[in-house]
């Protein structure tokens, strides 16, 4: 390329680049200048090389250019080509030929006659210029804040110089996590390491029509000083030009905000020294050969960070427990963090706690989530509004899910769709940044996407569907609920699909149910309360009694006094006695045994055993009395408790089933319990042998988890009432006789009591090392085998 194509596109990037920072249009340049616009176009795509000195210096004196930048714009128009002469820039990449290259082609052409124009064996490049300002960075926010280790992360990654494999580094995520403020910051980062320049372009990924790819190939080659009669006609030659160029540069280009992955594959270098940041709300899974880095919420410590450097230090440091809730209330999404706390300079006289008392009410914090041209609501709506219907839908219900997170399963059943699709319903929004992956199986929404997706319910359907829905759903989670929790009844083998809803997704063995109960109870309660809500009181009440033996697995959980008063309320409602009972029993047992609150568990007791006797029902009345029993002895009324044992035993020998016998048993290890706690240690371990011994042959004419779980605990109070007498050995031998009965229904979280009373009784014997090592073991084991066991302390079974 000769000097004066040189100089022809140095005038007309010159040129641009002082209108530009004049502030003016070419309008209304040429119509001060007195230059046509026509010809001041011509000038700015350099097809004008060589404009007459008389109107370079009305386009000076208009431009208010001082004499070194009058000089500057002079030279560059001398050194232009005549008019009429036009330089292209091939289209296909190569270096430069040498001069011989066109005699080895050989000619055709007689002696003297003007040569033909032969194009070399590899098309040269010319390293054309930048145009100054043109597609320059935007400024980089002084409070950006936090991402260290992502930002760590992308200078190591910038660091692997492989000029054969071009650095592309994908940032995705949800909307509002700050994407475009993370890309620009880390391009002005590396300026230094750069120095043939930094480039940005809005892809316009979220616009009703994103910028196509060919459009963006034309805007970068002008950028990098390409004319515009130079620039090829298709996608393909534009990409080939671009690589071309790029290819021996050091630049940076972020491309932000991409649509899809056929958006940006053609604006990604082949070879050389270039890095790319793209930044896209979608996961771009298609994408190959990226490195990707996700950007997720802030930590409550960089969220009161951003909100200080927005905000200033000492009025967030006066109010630090505002500040904290303020974060948790923008869901330390960077977008809303930086609303809040724009709010909050805007209006130097608001108190951040009267800002949080604002966001507190969910129906308002979108709304509140706004200011100046900066909002959450449109922020998700661009998302949402790209989605397909289905996927549309699916969003939508999931505002009604209960827990923290879902399984798509559940999620299907308030869709109203079948697990596969609602699945691929999921994957998609999670693509899109709109749901989020808690674990491989397991999806949950950002707050304030589920405050939008619940927006969008109560807007795009009818209060009806939406009810619809919700008890559509109840009624599916009861079902599976009760199936489940049916798998705990002596019985049972543990290993039936009884009444579920989808046999396909159901749990398939005791453990998954154990599991599938415990996760999913956020859901099945809220089942409970909607089904309560609209009148469907009998599959309250069935959903409790299903769940009456799975509650003795799980005594810490309080959900068990709201799961037994919703049954009770539902039996009252529907008018059955014989319900009531059952369930105010059930009440008492969980108020005394899981909720530690005794006289109310004595009280519900007695309400329980008028009932009983107005009904003639014996066994009721034997459990009544026996969680009366448990609730005095709890709060050390030994007599009492022991009266209220005796009497509950005579009522259960009155009756001929297993609850009865199981009772029978319960009743023995109370009263036990009561001598031993009354310093009758002697006579505590000769009732417990006898429920011992009740309890193996329980063991042995019902095999189930409960008839283990009844042993393992009457022995390990056994072994209570040894180490009360200082009979060391004989304690031994109950704990060991225990933890046998525990891992027989694989429950290593029942066993952590049972093994230091058992390291207590070795140490006693003088067998310290011996203590040592079973208790390391026994925690390696608990730790490995144990961590769902570490939500489930429960150590008594009903009544114990």
């Amino acid at each position: 390329m000769g000097d004066a194509v040189a100089g022809g596109v140095e005038f007309s990037g010159l040129l641009a680049g002082y209108r530009v920072r004049a502030g003016l249009t070419q309008e209304e340049l040429a119509e001060r200048s007195g230059v046509s616009l026509r010809a001041l176009g011509d000038m700015e795509r350099g097809r004008t090389r060589g404009p007459q000195r008389r109107t370079v210096r009305a386009l000076a004196s208009t431009l208010g250019l001082d004499a070194a930048d009058t000089l500057t714009l002079e030279r560059a128009a001398q050194s232009g080509r005549p008019r009429g002469t036009r330089a292209t820039v091939p289209a296909q990449a190569g270096p430069r030929a040498p001069k011989a290259a066109a005699a080895d082609q050989g000619s055709a052409t007689p002696e003297n006659a003007p040569a033909a124009p032969v194009a070399p064996a590899t098309p040269a490049v010319p390293a054309v210029p930048m145009l100054p300002g043109a597609l320059a960075l935007p400024r980089d926010i002084a409070d950006f804040t936090a991402r260290e280790d992502v930002l760590a992360r992308l200078d190591e990654l910038v660091r692997e110089d492989d000029p054969a494999h071009p650095r592309v580094l994908l940032v995705s995520g949800q909307p509002g996590l700050g994407k475009t403020a993370f890309a620009l910051h880390a391009a002005h980062a590396l300026a230094d390491r750069f120095p043939d320049g930094q480039l940005s372009l809005d892809l316009a990924g979220m616009a009703p029509t994103p910028l196509p790819a060919r459009d963006a190939l034309g805007q970068v080659l002008r950028a990098l000083g390409v004319e515009d009669g130079a620039v090829p006609a298709g996608t393909e030659e534009r990409a080939g030009l671009f690589r071309a160029l790029v290819r021996e540069r050091r630049l940076v280009l972020v491309l932000d905000n991409a649509a899809d992955e056929a958006q940006v594959r053609p604006l990604l270098p082949g070879s050389g020294p270039a890095v790319t940041i793209v930044t896209s709300r979608n996961a771009l899974p298609g994408l190959e050969s990226v490195h990707r880095l996700r950007l997720d919420a802030l930590a409550p410590t960089e969220a009161a960070a951003l909100l200080a450097r927005i905000a200033g230090r000492e009025r967030i440091a006066a109010e630090p427990d505002a500040v904290a809730e303020l974060a948790r209330l923008c869901g330390y999404l960077p977008l809303a963090l930086r609303i809040a706390g724009q709010r909050l300079v805007a209006r130097e006289q608001l108190p951040v706690s009267r800002l949080v008392r604002q966001l507190a009410a969910e129906e308002n914090r979108l709304d509140l989530l706004e200011t100046g041209d900066l909002a959450v609501r449109p922020a998700f709506a661009l998302s949402y509004r790209r989605l397909p219907a289905e996927a549309q839908l699916v969003l939508r219900r999931c505002a009604l899910t209960a827990g923290p997170d879902f399984t798509a399963p559940v999620a299907a059943m308030y869709a109203g769709l079948s697990a596969v699709r609602t699945e691929r319903c999921l994957e998609e929004l999670t693509d899109a940044g709109l749901v989020q992956l808690a674990t491989p199986e397991r999806y949950r929404l950002h707050d304030l996407v589920r405050l939008y997706a619940g927006e969008r319910l109560t807007t795009d359907e009818s209060p009806e569907e939406v009810r619809a829905a919700e008890l559509a759903a109840a009624g599916l989670l009861l079902a599976r609920a009760s199936a489940a929790g049916l798998r705990f009844v002596p019985d049972s083998t543990g290993e039936e699909v009884l009444g579920d809803p989808d046999p396909a997704t159901a749990p398939v063995t005791t453990a998954d149910a154990t599991r599938w109960l415990e996760e999913e109870s956020p859901e099945w309660l809220a089942a409970m309360y909607r089904a309560a809500g609209a009148g469907r009181h009998r599959a309250v009440v069935d959903t409790a009694e299903a769940m009456h033996w799975f509650s003795d697995r799980l005594l810490s959980w309080d959900i068990w006094g709201e799961v037994f008063q919703l049954s009770v309320d539902s039996a009252r409602a529907l008018g059955d006695r014989h319900a009531e009972t059952v369930h105010v029993n059930y009440l008492a047992w969980t108020n005394v045994t899981c909720l530690h609150r005794y006289q109310r568990g004595v009280e519900l007791a007695g309400e329980g055993l008028e009932l009983a006797r107005e009904l003639g029902d014996r066994e009721q009345e034997g459990w009544a009395l026996t969680y009366l029993g448990s609730g005095l002895r709890r709060l050390h009324r030994h007599q009492e408790a022991t009266d209220s044992y005796h009497r509950a035993a005579e009522a259960f020998a009155s009756v001929d089933n297993r609850a009865a016998r199981i009772g029978r048993l319960v009743t023995l290890r109370g009263a036990a319990t009561c001598l031993r706690e009354s310093g009758r240690a002697e006579e505590a371990v000769e009732s417990r042998r006898l429920a011992l011994a009740g309890a193996l042959e329980l063991v042995e004419r019902w095999e189930s988890p409960l008839m283990h779980f009844l042993s393992a605990m009457t022995a390990y109070e056994l072994g209570l009432d040894r180490a009360a007498l200082k009979q060391w050995p004989a304690a031994e031998k109950a704990y060991r006789q225990a933890l046998t009965h525990y891992e027989a229904i694989g429950r290593p979280d029942s066993m952590t009591k049972t093994l230091t009373e058992l390291g207590t009784a070795l140490i006693e014997q003088g067998r310290a090392d011996e203590a040592r090592e079973l208790l390391t073991e026994a925690l390696t084991d608990l730790s490995a085998d144990g961590r769902q066991g570490r939500r489930r302390t429960g150590t008594a079974a009903a009544g114990g």
